[in-house]
């Protein structure tokens, strides 16, 4: 037990504490650029015109319809063949990782937010307009907050799951949380030891993001229209 104990401390926990950062400079902005997407995207997809649903329609269809590693793959090692005016874009492996997870991310998040757009009466939109408000102030003003609040839960579970996809990251190189332990785990052979603590990082992460997440459900919450818990 000793032995284990200062194996932990001693050569698992530091190294994975560095990993532990770059998994959240990684997560952090990859799940508020998911969410602003999901917003964007879902908004155009009930009120937009006709191309602005095909468009965004299409981009849900790609970005849920192809393994997330894929998408990376592209993002970090062919989109560097990619010419646009004569310039190759090249991404860093951080860069790649962020753009890839916001964009999948963002395309399931543009469902719950077309949820809770479809599930506000329609009747709100018309007395808007009859007060002489304008389709667009009526949408960002009346109707948006509303249908946020009520998928904000299901906007939280995704940020669930793009903290535990997030390890992903490591097949493009970045030195997250996963690719360090993986590294630990190469160097000392104690490859059931190391994951064990990787995994207690996860769920630390999971654990913290879930209070988080419930402190803004209640922060929105209406007074008399919570959700009440069983």
């Amino acid at each position: 037990m000793n032995e284990a104990l200062a194996f932990a401390f001693e050569r698992v926990i530091p190294g994975l504490n560095a990993g532990l950062w770059a998994s959240v400079g990684i997560i952090v902005p990859a799940a508020l650029l998911g969410v602003a997407i999901g917003i964007l995207a879902g908004t155009l997809r009930v009120y937009g015109g006709v191309w602005p649903r095909r468009i965004t329609n299409w981009y849900v269809s790609l970005f849920r319809g192809t393994p997330l590693v894929v998408q990376l793959y592209f993002w970090y090692f062919a989109l560097p063949y990619v010419s646009v005016a004569g310039v190759n874009l090249i991404l860093s492996p951080v860069q790649a990782a962020i753009i890839g997870f916001a964009l999948c991310s963002g395309a399931y998040q543009s469902e719950y937010i077309r949820g809770g757009l479809l599930s506000i009466k329609r009747g709100q939109l018309l007395a808007a307009q009859a007060l002489g408000i304008t389709p667009l102030h009526s949408i960002l003003s009346i109707v948006l907050p509303q249908a946020f609040r009520r998928a904000l839960p299901g906007c939280g579970n995704e940020i669930i799951y793009l903290i535990k996809y997030s390890s992903l990251a490591s097949i493009i190189t970045v030195n997250e949380l996963t690719g360090v332990g993986r590294g630990i785990a190469k160097a000392t052979f104690q490859n059931t030891e190391v994951y064990a603590i990787v995994g207690l990082y996860y769920l630390a992460l999971v654990t913290l993001a879930g209070w988080l997440l419930r402190l803004v459900e209640n922060r929105l919450s209406i007074p008399g229209f919570e959700v009440k818990k069983s």
